[in-house]
């Protein structure tokens, strides 16, 4: 192995590092894809969680300044196509290899760069802000299990962004509290903290509802080899959501809701199961 391969394997391997500290639950969706799947995966989450480490955690900082810097850090890998980050030298690799969209990475930035400030989403940024912090990210791993195939990708881009919004409203939900506490916001569009009620909750999971239906229409059509470890993703969001949703308004505002880890492994072996007898 030469040097220049050995640093680009160092670094992705760097990323899955970064992925099983931060999610256990990522982690093992990751390893239920095909092999050849896993370090360009990693390297996605890497770069994501990264970027989103600095707008979310580092308040003793200067956020900005950072971003600022992690953002033009991250188009000159892409341009040079070298990167001594190594998180950002992993994530300018895969984006040549599988062809990635520049568009993907613009709008995920711009979304992480949103958070940045307090604000009140109308549907408008709402909308966008999810397509950049969680769309694009399935559209980014979607590229990477069609392996170019164009045609195959184009089918399932619009399933593939509906999972993605199903995900990150869960999120949101989940952790409402820590959203208006910590950071002063609160991503439901038109939705006051004060005023969250159950009507309220309704409202948002009948939208979730819809976009989960519609995003596990393309999971069944996902390439053999992603489709396990994207169903976990999906039977364990599924299984968040059902807590979440037979909770009141005021339990998510006192108390975030989790998934157990052994409840986690039961889901993968439910999952294997299922895959294994092709009801998915």
């Amino acid at each position: 192995m030469d040097h220049v391969a050995l640093f680009t394997e160092t670094s992705r391997a760097c990323s899955k590092l970064i992925t099983q500290r931060y999610s256990t639950s990522f982690t093992l969706g990751i390893r239920t894809l095909d092999k050849r799947f896993h370090l360009p995966v990693y390297s996605v989450y890497g770069f994501v969680r990264w970027a989103d480490e600095i707008v979310d955690t580092f308040h003793e900082h200067d956020k900005a300044a950072l971003f600022a810097d992690f953002e033009r850090q991250t188009y000159e890998a892409l341009d040079k196509r070298i990167s001594l980050n190594p998180v950002l030298h992993a994530f300018q690799d895969v984006v040549h290899q599988y062809g990635i969209d520049r568009e993907f990475i613009a709008a995920f930035l711009y979304s992480m760069e949103m958070d940045l400030d307090d604000r009140s989403y109308d549907q408008s940024l709402y909308s966008k802000y999810i397509y950049g912090s969680a769309e694009v990210v399935g559209l980014m791993c979607l590229r990477i299990f069609c392996e170019g195939n164009e045609a195959e990708f184009e089918r399932l881009r619009e399933p593939a962004r509906r999972l993605g919004s199903a995900f990150q409203k869960i999120n949101f939900l989940r952790d409402i509290r820590s959203d208006y506490e910590e950071r002063g916001r609160v991503y439901f569009p038109g939705v006051q903290y004060e005023q969250f009620t159950d009507a309220v909750k309704r409202d948002i999971e009948d939208d979730i509802r819809a976009d989960f239906e519609a995003g596990y229409a393309g999971i069944v059509q996902l390439p053999q080899a992603a489709r396990l470890g994207v169903y976990l993703a999906y039977v364990y969001y599924l299984k968040l959501f059902d807590k979440i949703r037979r909770l009141p308004a005021a339990h998510i505002q006192q108390q975030r809701v989790r998934v157990p880890t052994n409840t986690k492994l039961l889901l993968l072996m439910g999952s294997w199961l299922r895959y294994r007898m092709a009801k998915i």
